[in-house]
């Protein structure tokens, strides 16, 4: 279940909600937002499906896995991004991949380091 509670709260960070606010769209209270992100209870179907609404990534949450973005879905500034990426030279892309994924394991730590309370320097 931890897993599941690290996600949600990722996904809760992710989209700049406090646990109240980010609770109070899935109905239930910023204590039991907490005791969800700790692992210590299990969101229910109607809960997901309230903060899915909003934006949450449920596949994530659940699983680990995000919901594949179709083209069609993106903002302007993503589309921008991608179309840059296309116009790349192969080995230009592939340090891109590199760098993003860097990135993103770095953010991912930062929110566990965050969560223990070590201070980065």
């Amino acid at each position: 279940m931890s897993g599941i509670g690290s996600r949600l709260r990722r996904e809760r960070e992710r989209l700049g909600m406090s646990q109240k606010v980010f609770g109070e769209i899935g109905g239930v209270e910023a204590n039991a937002q907490g005791k969800y992100e700790s692992g210590d209870r299990a969101p229910k179907a109607d809960y997901l499906s309230r903060v899915a609404a909003q934006g949450v990534d449920v596949l994530y949450v659940l699983t680990g896995s995000r919901i594949p973005v179709h083209v069609g879905h993106l903002s302007q500034s993503e589309e921008k991004v991608l179309d840059s990426y296309r116009a790349l030279f192969k080995e230009d892309q592939d340090a891109i991949r590199r760098l993003t994924v860097t990135l993103a394991e770095l953010s991912a730590s930062s929110v566990s380091r965050r969560k223990v309370g070590v201070r980065e320097t």
